[in-house]
């Protein structure tokens, strides 16, 4: 391969980019920038009752969350436009009329009755369903009288008879279909729309695309798709078809098995560095154990030859493991500024965020990074930060505070706070470590006690970053509901 390779995405915007899309998008992102080539994205809209601006507009959000950008197509522009189907009517319509006169394709005015009943008593044969040629050697006669009854057309395509036709795979090899299983399909509806068969095959050839990377559900599509190359005397491009996306339990892909868009994960606050290194590992494997990949270490490594061709297992307790990963070794601004909205949601705070505040919502956010596998779980770890009624989370706790020592540590504890001139997470430490030497008592008997006082519980962050989070009156209010002092 070489910086001819030329690749598309070709989404169809009938909802949101989902995870199977998004992983398609992905490995033609890593092929083209892995051998310097082009990726072209365009937009397939011939379902004109589902398609939708709003769709479109989504999915090519989240592909530039993602990271995969392209070269050409929709929004960028290009020489092998317009990148909507829908604006490529003209081009599809001479194709077929071509065809026509070739004797490659032909009017089929069956009904839609005429067409099941067909399918079903090739079923009851035990044979795959599929259309028979009825109106292929219609006479004029014949046509001018069904079109007389006001009959709707399509556009079939006429399958060649007794031959194989075989699909070059760089995932699956050789794949084999007979075209007497096939039968002739239609390339163009009564309302004059392209079907997904016909424009693909026209799209890809007239835009130049030299690898088709997809899904395994199209492999079933691919044998249409090649005796149209044939008949429209196109060059037929590479495909390559990646294995299905299974759920944990190894049925098919669902929202029971997490949330299938990547708009959803957006929201939940997942990394789409975390996301792209996910979604790679579905179906691609690595030379070695190395699971954690930067954008520049994949485009280095990817190739098709390490596509499995058995389904890949969609597994969020990695997709968690991988996006903790990603967490601990961001920014905590960064963190921060994703925290927010749901920190605002859940009411914990409202209003403008003066600069003083972010620095102390970063503490918060350090305080609990480490604990986090996706940036909406914040919630469930800082109420300790918001409520300073403090409630004792269970009857273990509340005898932490029944020690002899309790007084004496507490007093002291509410000296050294009450004097301190700034409560930094450093500054805390060094509190902690004094009183431990000051009052001769073990590190657990005065750290214990004092987290217990001032949350309610024995886990959760860590003292230095529990303190300065609170500050001094907040300390003091705490101390004063739950010891007393």
């Amino acid at each position: 391969m070489d910086n001819s390779v030329r690749v598309r995405f070709a989404p169809s915007p009938t909802g949101p980019l989902h995870i199977g899309g998004a992983r398609s998008a992905l490995f033609n992102w890593l092929l083209a920038r892995r051998y310097g080539g082009s990726m072209i994205v365009r937009i397939e809209d011939t379902d004109l009752e589902r398609s939708s601006r709003e769709s479109e507009e989504n999915i090519l959000n989240a592909l530039n969350w993602l990271g995969i950008d392209w070269d050409e197509g929709i929004q960028k522009g290009g020489e092998h436009g317009p990148y909507r189907q829908t604006e490529r009517l003209d081009t599809y319509r001479e194709a077929a009329q071509r065809l026509i006169e070739q004797g490659h394709a032909y009017h089929c005015y069956c009904t839609e009755e005429e067409v099941e009943a067909e399918r079903q008593a090739c079923m009851e044969r035990g044979e795959l369903p599929r259309y028979l040629g009825k109106c292929r050697d219609l006479s004029e006669e014949e046509r001018l009288k069904l079109e007389s009854e006001g009959r709707k057309k399509v556009v079939r395509f006429k399958v060649p008879e007794n031959e194989n036709v075989i699909v070059q795979d760089l995932v699956r090899g050789n794949v084999v279909f007979e075209s007497n299983g096939i039968g002739d399909f239609v390339i163009v509806k009564s309302d004059g729309i392209p079907t997904y068969n016909f424009a693909v095959v026209m799209d890809d050839a007239l835009m130049g695309i030299t690898h088709v990377v997809r899904g395994e559900e199209h492999l079933s599509n691919t044998p249409r798709q090649l005796v149209l190359y044939k008949a429209l005397n196109l060059k037929t491009p590479t495909f390559a078809h990646v294995s299905l996306i299974l759920g944990k339990d190894r049925s098919k892909m669902s929202k029971r098995h997490g949330s299938t868009s990547i708009e959803a994960y957006q929201n939940q606050g997942y990394l789409p560095e975390a996301l792209v290194n996910f979604l790679v590992l579905l179906g691609w494997s690595p030379e070695g154990e190395q699971e954690i990949f930067t954008l520049q270490e994949l485009v280095q490594q990817f190739s098709l030859d390490r596509v499995a061709k058995n389904p890949a297992v969609f597994d969020v307790d990695k997709l968690n493991w991988i996006n903790g990963h990603y967490i601990r070794q961001s920014p905590p601004e960064r963190i921060t500024d994703l925290a927010i909205p749901f920190l605002r949601e859940a009411g914990y705070i409202t209003g403008e965020i003066d600069q003083q505040t972010f620095e102390w919502l970063k503490l918060i956010v350090i305080s609990v990074q480490e604990k986090l596998a996706f940036v909406a779980q914040i919630t469930d770890h800082v109420r300790l930060y918001f409520d300073d009624h403090v409630t004792m989370e269970s009857e273990e706790a509340a005898m932490v505070l029944k020690d002899d020592d309790i007084p004496g540590v507490m007093a002291e504890f509410r000296r050294k706070v009450s004097e301190a001139e700034e409560l930094t997470p450093e500054g805390t430490k060094a509190i902690l470590k004094s009183l431990t030497k000051e009052l001769k008592l073990p590190g657990k008997k005065v750290y214990m006690p004092i987290r217990v006082a001032l949350t309610g519980q024995t886990h959760g962050p860590e003292l230095f970053y529990i303190i300065p989070v609170l500050g001094r009156d907040r300390i003091l209010v705490r101390l004063a509901q739950t010891v007393g002092v």
